[in-house]
């Protein structure tokens, strides 16, 4: 008797079952055609395209950007590959002009802050570039990594905890090709300390970005990545980024090459980029002149390129601080410059005349209350920093208003050049730049005119007793002016906002008036964009003040004269440049 054959039959075929969503395919008809996935010789040229031509564009028009444009973007970032599926990306498009402007001025701070790092070609290459993105660039979209759920919690993240941060670096390349395949600009500024930028957008703990893209119409067409260009770096051969099976025990390839050593807005976008458009019409190359080519674009993108002159004002004042000895000379001396100032013969004015700038000498609270100077003088007592305040704020909010008056009167001669005058004031300027940018007084004192070193730390002792008495806090810039400044420091903030709010731009001394400037932006951060520095002195202080500011002065002479005598000299170059510039050969 045969047993029945057990093995199943082979001569018929059934149909497989194909399901109606999903992947429709077979392992048989995937084996069949391998690269059957493929989206075809056009797709893969045309991407190898975008991504070939991926920029890091630094220059924008100031044409905005349709709505539903600026959403494919987004959709793009959107589509990004995430751990988890976690979608950790959140997209905070930004638009409003103030917020635009509390930025710039974050990244113009880091970006000196990182070249002081580096070494002095590395530096000036930095310093070189074009990075006025954020200002330029109609919208601006901060990629924030929302990280509050715990790694444990997300697929993929407990063991590489920051994926969720790659995933967000994924979507930025995303809206980057998006843009470039769209004509449009980006740009990633990472010039940011992370805290601060947080802060601005409201993000709360848990939140982290990823920094600024800058998105706009490109207002350049770079056809290689601009740090190559520039002879930053170049891009290395694949050869020696790729790695087979593990590290090689030599310890190849080297370490990356480190650069190391070890409500007052600014200028509109239309004005910035009419500024570009300006200078690249000279029959010369872009950015010839270097730091005064970016300075003049500042000041022609805030007052326009018919400036022909300015106004010094030099205002003085004393202070009772002086009689803590902290200052090599009688307080009578105030009295004697701003009188010889006024008859045109103070070494100030004398320069601005050279300069062909007009000038206008103000009296803030002189002991001796000077003839001829316009008095903006105010009742009540002040005090001397380290047992009583400076000023109420009573008068201080009086001579901010004062000084407003005034900026907004001379803006209509050009530019503003700012000047002061007042024994001891270096040790207020001291104390307002201490608190200002969070340095210790023993570093932000300086020698001063005349001092020495026994002077030097008397003025240190004397500022870190009257910080200790006041808890004086930059977010409230007129509490500081009360409590440790003194009256040309409230006046010159004044005037920052009134030139700045009439559309002049303004043109910062020594450390008293940067100091002033720095109070004025606390109060509109937009005041950034109007300022111009014109050097860089020997007091410690105003470096640190100028990085807080994001300024680069035009000049560094050591000079400790203050009255204005840098301003003007700084003016007379920006005269100089802005006639270089209606006068000099053009091309088509």
């Amino acid at each position: 008797m045969s047993t029945p054959d057990k093995t199943p039959s082979t001569s018929k075929r059934w149909a497989r079952p194909i399901p109606t969503i999903g992947d429709t395919t077979s392992s048989a008809t995937r084996a069949a055609d391998p690269a059957g996935w493929s989206l075809g010789d056009q797709v893969q040229h045309d991407l190898d395209a975008a991504i070939d031509a991926r920029r890091d564009i630094r220059r924008y028009r100031n044409e905005d950007i349709p709505h539903d444009l600026v959403d494919i973007i987004l959709w793009a970032g959107h589509r990004a590959p995430s751990v988890g599926h976690s979608q950790p990306w959140r997209f905070i498009v930004v638009r409003d002009p103030d917020i635009r402007d509390r930025a710039a001025i974050m990244a113009d701070r880091e970006r000196l802050r990182q070249a002081n790092l580096l070494t002095p070609d590395r530096r000036a290459r930095l310093l070189d570039l074009q990075l006025e993105g954020i200002r330029e660039a109609p919208v601006g979209v901060v990629v924030a990594c929302d990280r509050r759920t715990p790694a444990s919690g997300v697929l993929g993240r407990n063991t590489f905890t920051d994926a969720d941060m790659w995933s967000c670096a994924c979507a930025v390349e995303n809206m980057w090709l998006t843009a470039r395949a769209h004509g449009l600009g980006m740009g990633w500024v990472t010039l940011f300390q992370p805290e601060e930028l947080a802060a601005l957008l409201h993000l709360p703990e848990g939140v982290e970005t990823l920094g600024w893209l800058c998105l706009g119409w490109p207002d350049e067409r770079p056809p290689a990545p601009g740090l190559e260009r520039r002879g930053w770096s170049r891009r290395l051969p694949l050869a020696e980024v790729v790695l087979t099976d593990r590290w090689p025990d030599d310890g190849q390839p080297e370490a990356p090459v480190s650069a190391l050593r070890q409500t007052l807005h600014s200028p509109s976008r239309d004005r910035v980029v009419a500024a570009h458009d300006n200078a690249d019409q000279l029959l010369t190359p872009p950015g010839s002149l270097g730091l005064l080519d970016q300075t003049l674009d500042r000041v022609e993108a805030a007052g326009g390129t018919e400036i022909t002159g300015g106004t010094l004002i030099l205002v003085g004042a004393d202070h009772p601080v002086s009689a803590l000895g902290v200052t090599a000379f009688d307080p009578t001396v105030t009295h004697d410059v701003m009188a010889a100032s006024v008859a045109g013969t103070g070494l100030g004015v004398s320069t601005a005349a050279a300069a062909g700038l007009s000038h206008l000498v103000v009296d803030a609270g002189v002991a001796q209350p000077v003839q001829g100077a316009r008095s903006m003088r105010v009742p009540g007592r002040r005090g001397d920093l380290l047992h009583t305040d400076a000023m109420a704020r009573s008068q201080v909010e009086t001579l901010l208003r004062n000084g407003q008056t005034l900026g907004e009167e001379v803006a209509e001669a050009g530019l503003v050049c700012l000047g002061e005058v007042g024994v001891g004031n270096t040790t207020v300027a001291s104390a307002l730049a201490s608190v200002l940018t969070r340095l210790d007084p023993h570093k932000a004192v300086g020698l001063g005119a005349g001092s020495d070193t026994a002077m030097v730390e008397r003025k240190a002792e004397v500022i870190t007793a009257a910080l200790a008495r006041t808890h004086a806090r930059p977010s409230d810039p007129e509490h500081l002016l009360a409590a440790l400044g003194g009256p040309e420091f409230a006046v010159l903030a004044g005037i920052c906002l009134g030139a700045a709010q009439a559309g002049s731009p303004i043109v910062l001394d020594g450390l008293a008036t940067s100091v002033a400037a720095l109070l004025a932006t606390k109060l509109s951060p937009g005041l950034q964009g109007w300022l111009v520095a014109s050097h860089a002195s020997r007091e410690y202080a105003h470096q640190a003040v100028l990085a807080e500011l994001g300024l680069e002065p035009l000049m560094e002479l050591r000079m400790r004269a203050g009255e204005g005598v840098g301003a003007c000299l700084g003016a007379q170059m920006i005269l100089t440049g802005l006639h270089v510039r209606r006068t000099a050969a053009r091309t088509r």
